[in-house]
């Protein structure tokens, strides 16, 4: 009698922890037709149905969770040996897909691209930029390994490990500010349009707890899902908005004035998020990694 082959197990292993076949086939660069095929004949070496099939989707029998935990630590097993002895000069190697917001890819997220590529040099790395929303969702379904997003998630299948901030200050172009304007943040909200990102961003979320504690409830807004944008508009005085601290800090607001606030906006809490399961060891190098390069103050190339 034949054995399971370690091809055979990852098919299954992906099969199983991604939403549907299709996905589990691209985590493995295969077609749909070799995953079903490696599946048929480890279901046929086992004599043991591990999906059912009947409804709109493949799920797992009893037997398919029952092999599931065996199957991850043997890969787990093969990962540990492929580690000890791979050569640790050559790092890493396989494709990593992970997700960042747009103020990440704005950012910190090219330079770390490039330090990854000079540390790891065999991996290949595809960055998938979009809101947090979005990017839990891939995450959940298995079309991204790891995700730097704003805020916990709140799903029982993602693990969120905290790793930086983002601080805000409030921003206004130069000529909104007349001879008679007193400096008031309050004031000036309630003479100028605000310019923002739209409701889903995790910006939103402090600008609202900000405003309510300032007892503002209505307020006329501009609303746009691009930092490029949003930073251009305040700049050409379109109205008054926030931008990360740092940007300021580096001169890329030159043309704006930052206006003190009281109480200021809260900080923006990011986390390295990645599905509960994953046995890979490329997870954890990766969050470290990170944690080391991710830096929100960095000057963006292509605003102000």
């Amino acid at each position: 009698m034949s054995s399971p082959t370690i091809k055979q197990l990852e098919a299954f292993y992906w099969a199983a922890t991604c939403d549907n076949f299709a996905i589990a086939a691209q985590r493995l660069h295969i077609s749909v037709s070799s995953l079903s095929q490696r599946i048929h004949e480890l279901e046929g070496i086992l004599d043991h149905q591990l999906f059912d099939r009947s409804g709109h989707r493949a799920v797992l029998t009893e037997d398919g969770e029952r092999l599931l935990s065996m199957a991850s630590k043997v890969l787990e097993a093969v990962i540990t040996l492929q580690t000890t002895f791979t050569d640790k000069q050559k790092g890493l190697n396989g494709r990593l897909k992970f997700g960042v917001g747009e103020l990440s890819a704005l950012t910190w997220l090219p330079k770390f691209i490039a330090i990854a590529q000079k540390e790891h040099p065999l991996l290949h790395l595809e960055p998938y930029v979009d809101v947090g929303a979005v990017l839990e969702r891939k995450l959940e379904a298995g079309e991204l390994d790891f995700a730097i997003m704003a805020g916990r998630s709140s799903k029982s299948s993602i693990l969120s490990q905290s790793i930086m901030k983002a601080d805000f200050v409030w921003m206004i172009a130069e000529p909104l500010l007349d001879q008679t304007s007193a400096q008031d943040l309050i004031s000036l909200l309630t003479q100028h349009t605000l310019v923002t990102l739209p409701a889903g961003a995790g910006t939103t979320r402090i600008l609202d707890d900000w405003l309510l504690g300032q007892n503002i409830h209505e307020i006329k807004r501009i609303t746009c899902n691009h930092w490029s944008a949003v930073a251009g508009m305040i700049r050409e005085g379109v109205g008054i908005g926030f931008l990360p601290k740092g940007w300021m800090e580096n001169g890329v607001g030159t043309s704006l004035i930052q206006l003190e606030s009281n109480p200021p906006l809260a900080p923006l809490h990011y986390a390295f998020q990645w599905r509960r399961g994953d046995i890979r060891n490329i997870i954890p190098t990766m969050q470290t990694l990170v944690r080391e390069h991710i830096n929100f103050s960095l000057r963006p190339n292509d605003i102000l």
